[in-house]
This record gives structure tokens, sequence and C-alpha cells, in this order.
């Protein structure tokens, strides 16, 4: 099973990074998770966020935020609508699913004329 986060939404920030105190680098990354395997695709609800400082290159964790980036981050937390859940069989599902089908109905057939 193969599980990854796509990105749904990204927004540059003006604000200064507190690791090398640019004011042009911050940016804010939202991801949401998508799992897909042989069997379906489905898209979560499991949202993570990411700030990166793109002049330093460093990840930005909520533990070093000041107050404004905490409240900037709080407005586009609100603001950002994620993709709706969703859930998708593959091809090899409705295979396996019509066969079992199938083969219910065989079984009653040959069970119940005998």
């Amino acid at each position: 099973m193969e599980e990854k986060f796509f990105t749904v939404k990204e927004v540059t920030l003006n604000n200064h990074c507190p690791e090398c105190y640019s004011n042009n680098g911050l940016q804010l990354t939202f991801k949401q998770r998508f799992v897909e395997n042989a069997f379906y695709t489905a898209i979560s609800n499991e949202i993570k966020h990411i700030m990166t400082c793109q002049t330093c290159n460093t990840e930005i964790f909520p533990v070093r935020w000041t107050d404004d980036l905490e409240q900037v981050f709080e407005y586009q937390q609100r603001a950002f609508v994620p993709k709706s859940a969703t859930f998708k069989l593959k091809k090899l599902s409705w295979i396996l699913l019509m066969a079992a089908i199938a083969l219910i109905i065989i079984l009653n057939i040959y069970l119940f004329n005998t």
C-alpha cells in the first residue's frame, strides 16, 4: 500500500523567517493524504502542513513560529478548503467482486437445484 501526500495549496508569506530573518522566503504548503494500492485509490481527510524558508532552505517547525506566524497560519488554515474525501475501486477490485458474485450465484443454483 502506497501512501502519498499531494499539494493542495501553497501560500507565499511576507513574514520574517525565524531562522535567517529574511522577509521574502517563507512558504506555507498544505498537503492531503492520497492512498493507492492494487485494489483502490482514496483521498483521505488527513491534512499536513509544512512551512519552509526558500532563502535558507530550512523547514520551520511550529515551536519556532512567532506570534505573527501563528496568526497568519491560523488565517490560512481557516481559508484552506481541502479536496473532498473520495474512494474509488480499481479494475481488479471490480473483477474480483463480480467473480465472487458469479460464484455465489452458481453455488446457489447448483446446491438448490439438486
